[in-house]
């Protein structure tokens, strides 16, 4: 998924969302939590998770000249895929342990330590794909996940 040229909004702004994703939208807790009470069967699919450039957007958010691992997933519940979550960690001391998660769900992590702090949700669409982000700081770094929430997910 081509996430470099979204348009992104906070999610106060008044923007018009479905009733069916909306809620997947304004959650602001963790949303590996809810996929596991929704889904009976539910995965991490790893489709990369590489050290590269990084969106000057997302750079910019994050306000980092540290080098970053790009970490793209597919969320899958029931096998089927039903979230595309992208992620932007920032190669520092405070990440270490992020960086060699395998396929275990960033979400369990970020959510399960009470020091990593939330900021605000942003949302964008594009066609029938809704998608929030935000960013988490850890110590000194933030991070940025941004997932994207496929029509499986609520159709």
């Amino acid at each position: 998924m081509n996430t470099e040229n979204l348009v992104w909004e906070d999610l106060n702004a008044q923007i018009e969302m479905p009733d069916t994703v909306k809620p997947w939208l304004i959650d602001d807790q963790s949303l590996t939590h809810k996929l596991k009470q929704k889904f009976e069967d539910f995965s991490v699919s790893v489709l990369s998770q590489t050290q590269t450039q990084v969106h000057e957007n997302e750079r910019s958010l994050i306000n980092t000249q540290a080098d970053c691992i790009i970490r793209e997933v597919e969320l899958l519940g029931n096998q089927q895929v039903v979230v595309f979550a992208r992620s932007i960690i920032p190669i520092t001391h405070d990440t270490e342990g992020l960086r060699t998660i395998g396929g275990k769900p960033l979400g369990e992590i970020l959510f399960n330590d009470s020091n990593i702090v939330r900021g605000r949700l942003q949302i964008t669409h594009i066609d029938d794909i809704w998608g929030r982000r935000s960013i988490f700081t850890i110590g000194n770094t933030q991070l940025l996940v941004s997932e994207f929430f496929l029509k499986n997910l609520y159709a």
